[in-house]
């Protein structure tokens, strides 16, 4: 997302206030002017703290040209020099979907980037960020021979509250949209849902995770209720999942069918369930997808391979399922796990 040559172009910043507590809000009178050393300290704050490979695009249920945030970046896209003006319409706008009693006040930037990347190609982009907390400072200070402790508050640079990049690529889409929201909380839903209004962008990475999610949800859920199966067998489909995953570049529904599942009465059952889910989610499930690491590497972490025997042990199941066997006899159900070395 960043390159060596990326740059802040021109950046506003207003108060928003809670439209709840109707605080208003209290608009600039121009762009600001820093300097250069600023403008790098803004930048690295404004995008260091965008992690994730997740995109999305802006959207409307009636039309495109609706979405105002879509609308007024757009206008922004087309003439720098309306920079000011637009921010000023992104404020209002934002304080209209501001009504949660628990949104906060803060200062809302609206910031033009030059020399962006984004699906190997370098765009400008329009950045929308908010602040809301505010963390304490320490100032130490000479005090003629001897020295005083002050205290301040003010803005973590390396805590993003909120933010937004808009990339001014595929446009006609929706443009290409990374988003943060460290807030989580009920309330947040307002920036991603009602102030930008987006869905998530339909790529390898939205690709990866539906059907990572959707199988998961199938080995968990649905076998259970169709096939006799232990958990160390759950355990084991998942943990082959994730593997193919890992080692292939490239998804293919047949060859994960045939090397993951393999039985041909539970691929069976698995095809009728993906059909159903992808009506359900209203997500299209493709034969066949570039896999992302990002996605595969998050979606990883919910597929917990954990064998829960009462609340005295817990097994994890990370590879050969042939070294694990389960029975019961006089003093109850048991587990036999088979090892080599024990560290």
């Amino acid at each position: 997302m960043i390159t060596e040559n990326t740059n802040i172009e021109a950046f506003a910043i207003h108060i928003v206030g809670s439209k709840a507590e109707d605080e208003g809000y209290s608009l600039s009178k121009s762009v600001m002017e820093v300097d250069d050393e600023m403008k790098e300290i803004l930048r690295d704050y404004f995008l260091l703290s965008f992690k994730s490979d997740e995109l999305y695009n802006f959207y409307h249920d009636s039309e495109l040209s609706y979405n105002e945030v879509c609308d007024y970046v757009a206008k922004i896209f087309d003439d720098s020099s309306q920079l000011f003006e637009q921010s000023v319409n992104l404020t209002k706008h934002l304080y209209e979907k501001s009504s949660h009693p628990n949104i906060k006040s803060g200062e809302f930037y609206v910031v033009l980037f030059r020399d962006c990347e984004v699906d190997g190609e370098i765009v400008d982009a329009v950045g929308l960020f908010k602040s809301e907390n505010k963390d304490t400072f320490l100032k130490v200070k000479r005090d003629g021979e001897n020295f005083c402790v002050e205290c301040d508050r003010g803005i973590n640079p390396r805590k993003m509250d909120k933010g937004c990049i808009v990339f001014n690529h595929e446009r006609e889409n929706g443009f290409v949209v990374k988003v943060i929201d460290n807030t989580n909380r009920t309330e947040a839903h307002y920036w991603t849902d009602d102030f930008l209004h987006i869905k998530q962008r339909q790529d390898k990475y939205y690709n990866t995770q539906n059907v990572m999610s959707m199988y998961k949800n199938f080995v968990t859920k649905e076998m259970p209720q169709q096939f006799e199966m232990s958990k160390a067998d759950q355990a084991d489909l998942l943990n082959r999942s994730v593997k193919f995953f890992k080692e292939n570049e490239n998804f293919e529904m047949q060859n994960f069918e045939d090397s993951v599942i393999r039985q041909p009465e539970v691929i069976q059952q698995f095809q009728t369930f993906k059909d159903t889910f992808s009506r359900e989610n209203d997500f299209e499930i493709p034969e066949s997808f570039d896999i992302s690491d990002s996605a595969v590497k998050k979606q990883s972490r919910a597929f917990k391979s954990v064998i829960k025997l009462d609340k005295n042990f817990h097994i994890y199941v990370h590879g050969n399922r042939n070294l694990i066997e389960q029975g019961e006899d006089e003093k109850g159900k048991f587990y036999k796990v088979y090892y080599k070395e024990e560290e």
